[in-house]
């Protein structure tokens, strides 16, 4: 049986050849990415923005009917709620947004609050209402400041472990091809508005590792075609480097696309803030692995003496004896 190759043993593809104008064009849509997020500003959801939350207990159930509460929640107009399990499988925490006029006056959010308490009891006597409380927005605001340092925090680690395993230009690199890939996710929700929650901030955790596992794959090509071919031109063996790791990378991000996008079509809309920023992830961050991370190394300076160990005295005295210097 003749195994399916999508991309030939022998590709040749000068992809460093038009690093230039790509680099440009990369550098335009992170600047336009961080004008969408200051002018537009990101359409937080009840986990960042504050809201009415609402958690409770099916005495008579084994499960929180999670996907059945959303259907009948929905119907109250009162935005997308956040229904999530926690503690025990039959505990569930619903949580709403709370427009402007809403926050300001006083018994209103605890009105909403007792909407969704009488709609679910409605369809479930056995519900026991644990809590009903206001998230304020102060506190909401804290939560989405330390998820964002979360984030910064993660891809500075990320950048400091490739620094130490290969070489500070590499680590440099990485950075900045994850930072193309969070600014650019980052700006379509800013340009099409789409709610900004934890689930993603899941999701750009999953772009940073997608693009970090794609992004060490070509690094350590190069690395070990550096030391091998010490006088190959940088963009000639950076060219050899994604060409050899090429069929890799196309067949890890197609698989991932196959299960991505019938979710993005016709997965729940729930999740499609989700699917969307990990489908999107998986361009970029191929993208970036090829045109950020690669081409950034030849500006930087790397080349192959950066891996060869320097020889010491006695070994060049050694040599030297022999005749080999």
């Amino acid at each position: 049986m003749k195994l399916l190759k999508l991309v030939p043993d022998d590709t040749n593809i000068h992809f460093l050849k038009w690093r230039v104008p790509f680099y440009v064009v990369s550098l335009v849509l992170i600047a336009l990415s961080w004008f969408a997020v200051m002018t537009n500003g990101l359409n937080y959801g009840v986990d960042f923005a504050g809201g009415q939350e609402v958690t409770g207990t099916f005495t008579q159930e084994a499960e929180a009917p999670v996907a059945e509460l959303r259907d009948t929640l929905g119907q109250l107009d009162l935005g997308e709620p956040v229904i999530q399990r926690f503690g025990d499988a039959n505990q569930v925490s619903v949580r709403v947004g709370l427009p402007e006029e809403v926050e300001n006056e006083p018994g209103a959010a605890t009105a909403i609050g007792e909407r969704i308490i009488a709609s679910i009891a409605a369809e479930h006597p056995d519900f026991r209402v644990d809590s009903n409380n206001t998230v304020s927005g102060k506190v909401s605001g804290e939560f989405r400041e330390k998820a964002l340092l979360a984030l910064l925090a993660a891809m500075l680690g990320i950048s400091i472990y490739i620094w130490v395993r290969f070489e500070w230009q590499f680590g440099v690199g990485a950075l900045f091809a994850l930072f193309h890939d969070v600014s650019l996710t980052m700006g379509m929700f800013a340009l099409f508005q789409m709610e900004f929650s934890l689930q993603i901030i899941a999701a750009i955790l999953a772009i940073i590792g997608y693009s970090l596992n794609d992004t060490i794959v070509i690094y350590d090509r190069i690395r070990e075609n550096m030391k091998k071919y010490r006088k190959m031109p940088v963009p000639e063996l950076l060219d050899l480097s994604v060409n050899e790791t090429l069929a890799r990378t196309v067949m890890t991000s197609l698989t991932l696309l196959i299960a991505l996008v019938p979710l993005l079509l016709f997965g729940p809309a729930s999740l499609f803030g989700l699917t969307a920023a990990i489908t999107l992830g998986i361009f970029v961050g191929t993208y970036s692995s090829i045109y950020m991370a690669a081409p950034i190394l030849i500006w930087l300076g790397v080349t192959g003496d950066s891996f060869v160990p320097q020889e010491s005295v006695a070994d060049r005295q050694e040599r030297k004896a022999r005749g080999e210097v």
